[in-house]
C-alpha cells in the first residue's frame, strides 16, 4: 500500500469516528451507559460477523487462547470505546473532541521512550502547532463551563489510545511473529459491552434509538477501527495519532450543523491550527517519501 493510499484511508477512518457526537444528540431515551453499552454491543456483532468471515472459524479458539498483548490491545479498545460515549453524555461534543486531541503528543511520547523512534522536526512542529490549536479550542470550551468531569471521562481516550498504537507498532515491528491484532476490536467490544450492561440496566432505548445505536457500532466504530488497526502496519504510530486529529474537525463541523452546538471564534480557530498542522506535516512526509523514491 502506498503512503498516500494509506493516509487517505485513515482520513475516512477519521470521517466515520466524528459522526459519534451529532448521532448521539438526536437519541430519545437512551442515556450514558446504556448508550455505550448498545453502540458497544452492535459493534461486537458487526466485528463477530465480518472477522468470522475474514478469518473463519478459527477466529474463537483464537480468542480464548488469546496472548498477553491481544487482551492488553482489548482492554484499550474497551477504555476508548466505553470512556468516549460516556464523556459525550457529560459535556459538548467540542469538548470531548478537543479534550482527545491530546492524543499526538502522548503518541509521539511513548514512541520515542518505548520503540526509540526517531521524529522528524516537522513532526515534532507540528505537534507544537497543534497543541496550540487545541489548548485555545479547550480554553473556550473551560470558558464556556464545560464539564470538568466530562473533560477528565474523556482523558482516559487519548491515553488508551496512545498505548494502543504503540502495541500495534510493536507487534508490527515483530514481523513474522507478529500476532493478529484484528481480533483485539472485537475483544474490546465484548469487554465494553459486558462492563456496561449493568450499569445501563434498566434499558429504556427506543426503536428509533436502536437504530442510530446500530448505526454507531457497525459503520462508525467497526469499520474504522478494522482500518485502522491495517493501517498500523503503514502509518507510525505518530503520524496515524496526527491524522486522528481530523476527527475534532469534522465532529465540531457535524455537531454544529447537526445538533446546533455552534462553537465559538476560538475554537474555530483552533481548528485552523489543527489542519494547517496536519496538512504541513502531511505535505512534508510525501516530499520525504518522493525525495527518497528519486534517489533510489
Amino acid at each position: 500500500m502506498t503512503h498516500r493510499r494509506a493516509v487517505a484511508l485513515m482520513v475516512l477512518v477519521t470521517l466515520l469516528w466524528s459522526i459519534a457526537g451529532v448521532v448521539t444528540r438526536h437519541l430519545d431515551a437512551a442515556r450514558s451507559f446504556e448508550v455505550t453499552f448498545w453502540r458497544s454491543l452492535f459493534n461486537a456483532l458487526t466485528l463477530a460477523v465480518g472477522l468470522t468471515l475474514l478469518r473463519g472459524p478459527a477466529l474463537w479458539p483464537g480468542l480464548l487462547r488469546a496472548d498477553r498483548v491481544l487482551w492488553a490491545s482489548g482492554l484499550c479498545w474497551a477504555v476508548m470505546y466505553t470512556a468516549f460515549m460516556v464523556a459525550l453524555t457529560l459535556t459538548t461534543v467540542a469538548n470531548v473532541l478537543v479534550t482527545m486531541a491530546i492524543g499526538p503528543m502522548l503518541t509521539a511520547l511513548l514512541s520515542r521512550v518505548v520503540l526509540g523512534q526517531h521524529l522528524p522536526l516537522h513532526t515534532w512542529l507540528a505537534i507544537v502547532v497543534a497543541g496550540i490549536g487545541i489548548a485555545s479550542m479547550f480554553g473556550a470550551e473551560a470558558g464556556r463551563g464545560g464539564s470538568l468531569l466530562g473533560s477528565l471521562v474523556a482523558c482516559a481516550v487519548p491515553l488508551a489510545g496512545a498505548i494502543n498504537w504503540i502495541l500495534l507498532q510493536r507487534n508490527a515491528e515483530s514481523g513474522a511473529q507478529a500476532a493478529d491484532m484484528l481480533p483485539a476490536v472485537l475483544l474490546g467490544a465484548l469487554i465494553s459491552a459486558a462492563v456496561t450492561l449493568p450499569l445501563a440496566w434498566p434499558l429504556q432505548a427506543s426503536a428509533h434509538d436502536l437504530g442510530l445505536l446500530a448505526l454507531l457500532g457497525s459503520v462508525q466504530l467497526a469499520l474504522p477501527c478494522l482500518l485502522v488497526v491495517r493501517l498500523s502496519r503503514e502509518l507510525p504510530a505518530p503520524e496515524i495519532a496526527l491524522l486522528a486529529l481530523l476527527e475534532v474537525i469534522f465532529g465540531v463541523t457535524w455537531a454544529w450543523l447537526g445538533a446546533g452546538e455552534r462553537p465559538p471564534a476560538s475554537v474555530l480557530l483552533g481548528g485552523v491550527l489543527v489542519l494547517g498542522a496536519l496538512v504541513a506535516n502531511e505535505a512534508f512526509a510525501l516530499r520525504r517519501q518522493v525525495a527518497g523514491e528519486t534517489l533510489q
